[in-house]
């Protein structure tokens, strides 16, 4: 077995888990019963799908697959930074009820 197969194997399983990864975190978002976890399964998607990315980049040889790596971390923690500001400023509900 040469180095270049095991590197064609090692990347086809990590974007299969990875892709295994992003689906779950997907129903995590759909079916999370709390705004705090669908926030930390939307964390979790992009962190995943910057792994995705990354393998890809790896797999294929093209580095500009890198740069979409990182353009995707600033896109994630702003969007983490956003839902979080939103969830600690939302108004409780004056009569105790769940929204």
């Amino acid at each position: 077995m040469t180095p270049a197969d095991v590197l064609h194997w090692t990347t086809l399983i990590a974007l299969i888990l990875l892709g295994l990864a992003l689906l779950v975190s997907v129903v995590r978002i759909i079916i999370g019963p709390t705004l705090a976890d669908r926030v930390l399964a939307l964390d979790l998607m992009t962190v995943v799908a910057m792994g995705f990315v990354g393998a890809l980049a790896i797999r294929t040889g093209q580095m500009l697959y890198l740069d979409i790596a990182i353009a995707l971390a600033l896109l994630g923690f702003l969007a983490t930074i956003a839902l979080a500001r939103y969830v600690l400023t939302r108004r409780p509900n004056p009569r105790g009820e769940a929204p």
